[in-house]
């Protein structure tokens, strides 16, 4: 990362533990939909609420789509929680959006893609937060099928974990995020939110949430 980019990563994690929308609790960690014990809890549409907060991210997530896809010829929201800040960014840049589920609906037409894509255009996709990329990577699979080119993935924030990372490069698809699991911890130092003793709590989580939440359930 750049000066800019550094500062930008610095202030959306200050602005998401000002909004809660990221909750560290390393004292008493809170179970994932995955069955992993996690220290910390990552919902970023609680930033919607706050307009200063929601407008920031919304002009950073859109400056990246200007600076590392700007041959997008249209945003797309990874459902649920990428589609209000593909709405967003969609409008800020004036493209097309559509919104895609990580599986067709199981009534009315069975539609995965919600919206309109033409075969060849190229498609930004919006996310929120990147964990291990299987349901983002989903929805690259349903537009790749549909004849759609995905340029690339954006989203707010990543716990950088390896399997993501390795995730990603399999399915060939570049990503970039405003903010991570680094610049978080700093953040939260800072602002008092962690303890060092916390900190220790913390870091051996983010080696192995995996093995770590095994030994805390």
């Amino acid at each position: 990362m750049d000066k800019t980019q550094e500062a930008v990563a610095r202030r959306v994690a200050e602005m998401l533990l000002e909004a809660q929308a990221i909750k560290l609790s390393p004292d008493q960690p809170f179970q994932w939909s995955s069955g992993w014990m996690s220290p910390i809890y990552c919902d970023n549409r609680v930033a919607l609420s706050y307009p200063d907060i929601r407008t920031y991210i919304k002009d950073e997530l859109a400056n990246l789509v200007k600076n590392y896809y700007s041959d997008a010829d249209a945003i797309a929201g990874v459902a649920t929680a990428g589609i209000a800040q593909g709405v967003l960014v969609a409008d800020v840049l004036n493209l097309p959006f559509a919104y895609v589920r990580p599986e067709p609906k199981k009534h009315g037409m069975g539609n995965q893609i919600e919206g309109r894509l033409e075969k060849g255009q190229k498609v930004v996709l919006m996310e929120d937060l990147i964990s291990t990329g299987g349901s983002s990577l989903k929805v690259v699979d349903a537009l790749r099928q549909a004849g759609v080119e995905v340029v690339g993935m954006i989203a707010i924030f990543t716990y950088g974990f390896d399997t993501a990372v390795a995730n990603f490069t399999e399915k060939q698809v570049s990503y970039k995020v405003l903010s991570n699991y680094g610049h978080l911890i700093e953040a939260a130092l800072q602002k008092e939110y962690i303890t060092q003793d916390q900190l220790l709590n913390l870091t051996d989580w983010r080696k192995a949430p995996d093995a770590w939440g095994r030994v805390s359930g």
